[in-house]
């Protein structure tokens, strides 16, 4: 009995430790519903808009939402939201109950491009670690000013802490090398115990490869495993990307495939969202696949991955291809675990970020996940 109550004890001084997510079987996801959070909507003096990444915090309810506000429209910021779920998974409410803004390392918000765009930040990705109850959230940086990406660690209340140590890699080139413009770190997630922090681009660098086409190309994205405790990098895998879902009309015209979130689901496997858009096609093709990590190669040391290919790159499976569900799939950046449906099986709840335009939504998906 004494052990037992030392067991408990132990638990709830350390919350996290029942946080952990279990590795999760997927064979495939099924729509449970959708909501749409008005384009005019406004919650405490700022615009509701540009939703790139998500998660939950199992603990409170709470989920937190970064917008990709560039301090354009109110100052860098994120949202703490409440989902209210039904039994069903239907989503009855989506209450937004507080913002934060993202403060730089002298405690000021981020300015605007007007103002300095030289620290102007481009948040992208929001991920909460309950075991120190801090978040990280990521900034693409800006190509043309030289700021480079980085991976950032706030308190709850948006303070800033500390930042991981980019590999000289995912730094900004001044020449056509390195990571492209708006093309950066997208994507991050924790693996099960908050060890290790995976972080991925939506494209290739430049020596990687080519941007997707229609026709099938050689187009490696790098996914970089960090250490959460050093927050130094360990190792990098080739993930390569689908050529684009429908030609751009008019022919020529913008055209993009690339990573735009993952999720860590267990035993070095990922689920990976690919977003696909083509200029006269308004909605994107969402595809989501199971990546597995386990025997792919460590390239961190690999300077391009033109010249010298990946042996053995992530292994990926598609599970999922919006384009099947008959329903309008706009910008869909986030996605995180929701609660658990009374049949036991987790949810998965996207959110799309509506660029500040009247045309597309801020889109929030809920999925139960099918073992």
């Amino acid at each position: 009995m004494k052990n037992i109550a030392f067991l408990l004890l132990l638990l709830l001084s350390y919350p996290w430790i029942g946080y952990a997510q279990k590795p999760t079987t997927i064979s495939g996801l099924r729509l449970l519903d959708q909501y749409v959070v008005p384009n005019d909507y406004r919650f405490q003096d700022t615009r509701v808009g540009g939703l790139s990444g998500i998660d939950y915090d199992l603990s409170t309810n709470r989920y937190y939402i970064i917008s990709d506000d560039r301090s354009a429209f109110s100052p860098a910021r994120f949202y703490t939201v409440n989902i209210q779920l039904t039994a069903e998974g239907k989503i009855d409410t989506i209450i937004f109950t507080s913002v934060i803004p993202l403060l730089q390392a002298n405690g000021k918000p981020y300015p605007s491009a007007k103002t300095d765009p030289r620290l102007t930040p481009d948040p992208e990705a929001i991920r909460y670690n309950p075991k120190t109850k801090e978040l990280v959230w990521t900034n693409e940086g800006d190509k043309a000013q030289l700021q480079h990406p980085s991976i950032n660690v706030i308190n709850t209340q948006g303070e800033y802490l500390n930042s991981y140590s980019l590999p000289s890699n995912l730094t900004m080139k001044s020449a056509d090398k390195g990571p492209r413009s708006n093309g950066t770190l997208e994507g991050i997630t924790f693996n099960t115990d908050h060890s290790i922090l995976y972080a991925s681009m939506e494209e290739p660098l430049v020596e990687d490869g080519s941007r997707t086409l229609v026709t099938e190309t050689n187009s490696f994205t790098r996914i970089t495993a960090f250490d959460a405790s050093t927050l130094k990098a360990t190792s990098q895998f080739a993930y390569k990307l689908e050529p684009l879902a429908y030609a751009p009309f008019p022919s020529g015209a913008f055209a993009l495939n690339g990573v735009t979130e993952i999720l860590y689901i267990g035993n070095k496997k990922l689920l990976v969202v690919e977003r696909s858009y083509s200029t006269g096609r308004l909605a994107c093709t969402i595809k989501v696949f199971l990546a597995d990590l386990t025997n792919a190669e460590n390239i961190i040391g690999t300077p391009s991955l033109t010249e010298h290919p990946p042996q053995s790159p992530v292994l990926k499976k598609l599970i999922l291809n919006m384009d099947e569900l008959g329903i309008f799939t706009d910008n869909i950046e986030g996605v995180t675990f929701g609660p658990n449906l009374p049949n036991g099986n987790k949810t998965l709840i996207f959110v799309a970020d509506n660029n500040f335009q009247s045309f597309q939504m801020n889109q929030f998906l809920v999925f139960e996940i099918i073992p």
